[in-house]
């Protein structure tokens, strides 16, 4: 077996008249989304990353790149499980994911056990393995202004 790890960034600017989806979740009490060319889910975008890292596979934007409207309002969810089942193919398996989303508002702890659950299925993990924490930027920069959000994500992957 041959252990490697891989980290993924993300970050988009708020948007009004779009959902926000965080983790494949949406999330009810946002007065506003993401901008994005898919649904612009920060966090499942990190994580994709970081797999495609840890695999040497590349990143999301060769794999699913904004200009190619195959992938206009794609549910990020699905792309993450195709990226599992890419990774998989090429003999790699994800052990676990340790990701965090940095926000000032809304509050998503309620949303954490939903989130993982999502990821997890996507990655055909038990949720067990899948990390997420939420932190804000104590009004700093881009994030701490409320322009947006970003996600960072850790991954571990195996050779099968």
């Amino acid at each position: 077996m041959s252990a490697r790890s891989g980290l993924g960034y993300d970050s988009h600017r708020f948007a009004d008249g779009r959902k926000l989806i965080l983790g494949g979740v949406e999330i009810a009490e946002a007065e506003r989304g993401l901008t994005g060319h898919s649904d612009a889910d920060v966090l499942a975008h990190a994580i994709t990353d970081a797999v495609l890292g840890a695999t040497g596979l590349g990143d999301i934007g060769r794999h699913f790149p904004d200009t190619d409207p195959r992938w206009k309002d794609a549910d990020s969810i699905a792309l993450l499980g195709e990226v599992a089942t890419l990774v998989e193919d090429d003999g790699w398996s994800v052990v676990n994911v340790d990701a965090t989303v940095i926000c000032e508002a809304p509050k998503l702890g309620p949303y954490r056990e939903a989130m993982e659950s999502a990821l997890a299925g996507a990655l055909g993990l038990d949720s067990a393995t899948v990390n997420v924490k939420f932190t804000t930027n104590e009004g700093m920069g881009f994030v701490g202004r409320g322009e947006g959000i970003a996600a960072l994500a850790t991954v571990s992957v195996d050779s099968a």
